[in-house]
């Protein structure tokens, strides 16, 4: 296996790793037993990945500790795997339960519709890992160069066409997950397989992918899963509300390097159309032809994206139906209209009820207040809620929780609950807050160059000031800010993009469309919040009385406020065309 037949540059660090890992296993499990530190070496590091955990630091700590002649302050970051985002209250519950007893007391849910636990010490990784494991949950490929976390539209129970897409994600999670024994022998205590047949991966191979890859399923008009940032997407097609097929697209990614214009984000390219039953076959060549000719030799471009850039979207497509054995019928029409949770209550085909809950950034906890009392208790209700609930729950592309399944009875009880802890606030919130995403970056993330999810609420407060002073309180307009250029939050198709340069300085974007089908641009490489709030408050404020009927903020941007020579991969600053 290759990765590009005509290469002979030595493979990356990666690579290797990977090749000598025993098919992931490396000696995770010598060192999970090594007392004298809390980290682990490098090369587990990167293996780790594979089993959904990140070694991390408290960065707010490395200095004091660093004078103390002390190690950092290590731990773990988990992640769930959780396709399509459902959990039932049973695991609801002990997820709540092992995240106050072994991590963080906090749950966060990410914007690839898991949960995280953070700050997991080695210790207690094993006892979480098998806790998890209790409920049928594990965190097998959530991270790492493999098929990652499957998003699927939320709230399967709304119709049977969405029940059939989220069941199609389920299984395509399923068929994509590696074959290795590892996870089990590592976390479970289970046996080291041995005897007969040599274990093998015959989808990965032994080096896995050459970079990681995420799969989403999308059902029009809502892009909630943003399928044009995915390494392969399914766009459900439906006639007489009855699922005929999909369009698939492939090479999305919204990873790049600040000021290296080798690498950028990109917008997935359409294949054609299939039918319900091509879906994993045609998910495993797609993969499997990344996995022959992706780059191995540079991890900056090893994403799909970048091989179907160097090679073009015509060979990839041919290459795809050559493996599958399926030709690709022409793409079908579809219109994404919106990307926003639907919020508050909300009555499904079934007879059943679902409350679509804002939680900002995804951080499930009980925020006190200086008596001590909660003041904003989301955990506490949550928990209350999963005591009683007899439906799932369900997150979201956005980070929020759909509280799915709710009977006419239940409802009655939740909603008291909600009453009780002062969570019926959807209606208070701007439709801004409501579409805004963020990253954790720091004090955790190794990768952040600014803060994101702590300075969210305060980016949001002023810009909130602004639309609201301009008559824009309801308008659906997009936030989102990362805290580095790899866009876990996926700032890059953002009607407003920050993105994370220096300790309070941001690259600022403009000018996506809010549908998530258009990239916005750079107009600023270097930025702090209030000047960003400087300059926009005039375009704020433009928009508010220039705007043509159902122009969106991006497209307003785009069309009146940005340079039409500007491209994405500028990177000096574009200036903003202020003046009528």
């Amino acid at each position: 296996m290759s990765s590009d037949p005509a290469s002979n540059k030595a493979l990356s660090a990666n690579e290797v790793i990977k090749e000598k890992s025993h098919l992931l296993r490396g000696t995770i499990a010598q060192e999970l037993a090594d007392n004298s530190t809390g980290a682990i070496s490098e090369d587990n590091a990167q293996l780790t990945k594979f089993h959904g955990l990140y070694l991390q630091d408290d960065r707010d700590q490395r200095i004091a500790l660093k004078k103390a002649g002390k190690e950092k302050a290590y731990s773990f970051m988990l992640r769930v795997r959780l396709p399509g985002g459902r959990a039932t209250p049973q695991q609801w519950l002990v997820l709540d339960q092992l995240a106050e007893q072994l991590a963080s007391p906090s749950l966060r849910i990410t914007t690839r519709q898991t949960f995280q636990f953070h700050g997991v010490l080695k210790g207690n990784v094993k006892p979480l890992v098998k806790g998890m494991h209790q409920v049928l949950l594990d965190s097998i490929a959530a991270c790492g160069d493999v098929n990652r976390n499957v998003m699927a539209p939320p709230n399967p129970e709304r119709s049977p066409l969405l029940q059939q897409v989220y069941d199609q994600a389920k299984a395509w999670s399923e068929f994509a997950l590696p074959k290795t024994h590892a996870y089990h022998e590592i976390w479970l205590d289970d046996e080291l397989v041995a005897g007969g047949e040599p274990e093998s991966e015959p989808m990965y191979g032994k080096t896995y992918l050459p970079r990681k890859f995420k799969t989403g399923f999308a059902l029009p008009p809502s892009n909630d899963v943003d399928v044009f940032s995915q390494d392969l997407g399914f766009i459900a097609i439906a006639e007489n509300d009855k699922l005929v097929g999909y369009n698939v697209t492939v090479g999305g990614g919204l990873g790049m390097s600040h000021g290296n214009e080798e690498t950028f984000p990109r917008l997935a390219d359409l294949l054609g159309f299939i039918t319900p039953d091509q879906v994993n076959t045609i998910g495993e060549a797609v993969l499997v032809t990344q996995r022959d000719y992706g780059d191995r030799t540079n991890r900056k471009h090893a994403r799909l994206k970048y091989t179907i850039e160097d090679r073009g979207i015509a060979w990839f497509k041919g290459e795809v139906e050559k493996r599958s054995g399926i030709t690709f019928g022409p793409a079908r029409p579809f219109n994404f209209t919106t990307i926003e949770d639907p919020h508050g209550w909300h009555k499904c085909a079934d007879g059943t009820w679902f409350y679509g809950l804002h939680i900002l950034s995804g951080r499930i906890r009980d925020v006190p207040a200086i008596n001590d009392q909660p003041i904003w208790p989301m955990k506490t209700a949550l928990r209350e809620i999963a005591g009683i609930h007899t439906g799932d729950f369900r997150l979201t592309p956005s980070q929020n929780v759909s509280i799915a399944g709710v009977t006419d009875e239940k409802k009655v009880e939740i909603d008291a609950i909600l009453a009780k802890h002062g969570l019926h606030l959807e209606n208070n919130h701007s439709r801004l807050r409501l579409n805004a995403l963020s990253c954790v970056a720091l004090p955790t993330c190794g990768l952040a160059l600014a803060e994101s999810e702590r300075s969210l609420p305060y980016i949001l407060e002023k810009f909130e000031e602004v639309f609201d002073a301009a008559g824009l309180w309801d308008n659906a307009i997009s936030l989102r800010v990362t805290g580095c250029p790899n866009g876990c939050a996926r700032p890059y198709l953002a009607e407003i993009g920050f993105v994370g340069k220096a300790p309070n300085k941001y690259a600022l974007y403009l000018g996506a469309k809010y549908n998530g089908t258009r990239l916005n641009r750079l107009v600023s490489p270097s930025i702090t919040i209030d000047d960003a709030v400087k300059l926009l408050t005039p375009v704020i404020k433009r928009f508010a009385v220039e705007r043509a009927e159902g122009e969106g903020f991006g497209d307003f941007c785009d069309r009146v406020i940005l340079p039409k020579d500007a491209t994405f991969h500028s990177v000096g600053t574009n200036p903003l065309v202020l003046a009528p």
